[in-house]
């Protein structure tokens, strides 16, 4: 009976990630970067695969853009420096475009939207604006690392310490995951073709993936049966 009651918490946690939305997209994310790696983009299955995922994955980003503007129009807490501020509301700013533009390079592709030279202008500044918001954000969870880090050695109390070190891991995570992403971007505009490869991208592009589902993930909660 308590193998039944296990298996059935289980899947209600799995119930719980797949119905998100945002849980959805980044497995499609993962899908679509493993086909990139191993298709090393050379023609194929497996490029295909990394083809109609990206194109899919513009349908579950349909106005996404609303969250880094909610975002962007929300007020910093007072005690918050200036420098964050401002690179916090630099990065919403950032995605925020990327994602509107990606929406109309995805009008393109599918052929609403009739002019192609256009819809490649477009994915290239989309895809800066990604590589933009990547790198901000990179600096802002390096940033609230090294805050995080200094209020650690200030504090005595052993609840309080362990409270900034699950932030700190949590900040860390975040900096891993949106440094790598700067390298996806750098190989998705092909800024350095001979170093940053199809597979390199894919391979990045995966783990970020990874990073992103195991941050989805729901909090397991006891239930009685």
């Amino acid at each position: 009976m308590e193998s039944l009651n296990a298996t059935r918490v289980e899947l209600a946690l799995v119930k719980a990630f797949l119905s998100q939305a945002e849980a959805r997209d980044k497995i499609c994310r993962a899908i679509q970067y493993g086909s990139k790696f191993i298709s090393a983009g050379e023609a194929g299955v497996a490029r295909e695969v990394d083809k109609s995922t990206s194109l899919a994955r513009k349908v579950f980003r349909l106005m996404k853009s609303v969250n880094e503007l909610e975002a962007l129009l929300t007020p910093a807490a007072k005690s918050t420096p200036l420098p964050i501020v401002v690179l916090a509301k630099t990065k919403s700013s950032l995605m925020a475009t990327f994602l509107a533009l990606d929406q109309i390079v995805w009008a393109g592709r599918t052929g609403i939207y009739k002019n192609k030279e256009r819809t490649e202008l477009i994915s290239k500044i989309s895809l800066y604006c990604f590589l933009g918001g990547c790198s901000t954000s990179s600096l802002l969870e390096f940033v609230e690392l090294l805050r995080l880090a200094r209020r650690q050695q200030s504090v005595n109390d052993r609840s309080e310490g362990q409270v900034l070190q699950r932030q700190l891991q949590q900040r860390l995570l975040l900096w891993i995951k949106s440094s790598l992403d700067v390298v996806v971007a750098v190989g998705l505009l092909q800024l350095a073709p001979k170093r940053v490869t199809p597979r390199v991208t894919g391979g990045f592009g995966f783990v970020t993936s990874l990073i992103s589902c195991y941050q989805l993930l729901p909090t397991p909660k006891a239930k009685s049966f």
